[in-house]
């Protein structure tokens, strides 16, 4: 019986610029310039990464989805919000 196929991600490092992640044997930056949800986020918070599906991360605690292709180019995912400033 085949076992369960997991996908890991990795928080390597955090600054106070940005979050790099390790999706197997890539590693992705997140700059909070561009992802502005992580820049207060607590080191559990941050840490605390799932990875649903091979282009999918999620952090619970932050409620959180992000696509892989969206680090990999952030300027094709420009953040869009209605939300008034």
């Amino acid at each position: 019986m085949p076992g369960n196929v997991t996908l890991e991600a990795e928080v390597t490092h955090i600054s106070k610029h940005a979050v790099w992640v390790l999706l197997g044997t890539e590693e992705l930056p997140i700059p909070f310039d561009k992802f502005p949800w992580f820049k207060n986020a607590t080191m559990e918070q941050i840490l605390a990464v799932e990875r649903p599906t091979e282009n999918h991360l999620y952090w619970p605690q932050l409620d959180i989805d992000l696509s892989v292709d969206s680090l990999r180019d952030p300027d094709a995912f420009p953040l869009v919000s209605k939300a008034a400033a």
